[in-house]
């Protein structure tokens, strides 16, 4: 009976997902720009990320930062960089926060990381169909997994054209984290700052370090 209910959940979710984006679809991208829809983790996950961002160019507009909603830290830091960026930029604010359950909490037992990640993916399907962004950028916090879920079956039901990249964290040398190993032949591209780690998995791109 729960498996039934979990069924006609994602299914009536769905079909919601796919009518807003298809209303909104003309309305959400204009000629020139680049939606980015950014996955925020927290402390170095964070700090990486908008070392990223910072390197972007104002045409990568709007920008959706999606971030747990435990990590006020993320929240503050996300509101800072942006305000900077205005002035820098002397353009008008263009981002949103999004707010989503995380899939695992720090000491989480994996057993209830199963159902907390089901329902993070749950609630990343509306955000990420109806942002419907053409860059989803994420490093390694397990928000970002359900995240990319989603963007890959809005590839696949070819309602976007989202690109998914994903930066592998510095502290990364040779093995992928957990949530690298879950996305390695989602993401359209990997990219990793060591190259110990581009060796042991050739479907990876070497950048070098962020920071």
């Amino acid at each position: 009976m729960l498996l039934l209910l979990t069924v006609v959940g994602f299914t009536v979710l769905l079909v919601i997902c796919i009518l807003c984006i298809v209303i909104n679809l003309s309305a959400n991208k204009r000629k020139g720009t680049a939606s980015v829809l950014a996955v925020m983790g927290s402390g170095g996950h964070t700090k990486e990320m908008l070392s990223l961002l910072s390197g972007l160019g104002p045409h990568y507009r709007p920008r959706y930062y999606v971030i747990a909603n435990t990590d006020t830290m993320s929240k503050q830091k996300v509101e800072e960089f942006e305000q900077q960026k205005n002035i820098t930029e002397n353009s008008k604010p263009e981002f949103s926060l999004v707010l989503i359950p995380r899939s695992r909490e720090v000491a989480q037992s994996w057993g209830s990381t199963v159902l907390s990640t089901l329902y993070a993916l749950f609630k990343s399907f509306p955000v990420v169909f109806s942002c419907n962004p053409d860059l989803i950028l994420c490093n390694g916090p397990g928000t970002c997994v359900p995240i990319c879920l989603a963007g890959l079956l809005l590839k696949i039901l070819r309602l976007g054209r989202v690109q998914i990249v994903y930066v592998e964290s510095i502290c990364r040398v040779d093995t992928l984290s957990m949530s690298a190993w879950m996305l390695y032949y989602v993401a359209d591209q990997m990219l990793v700052q060591w190259p110990s780690l581009q060796t042991k998995f050739p479907r990876t791109q070497y950048i070098g370090k962020l920071v």
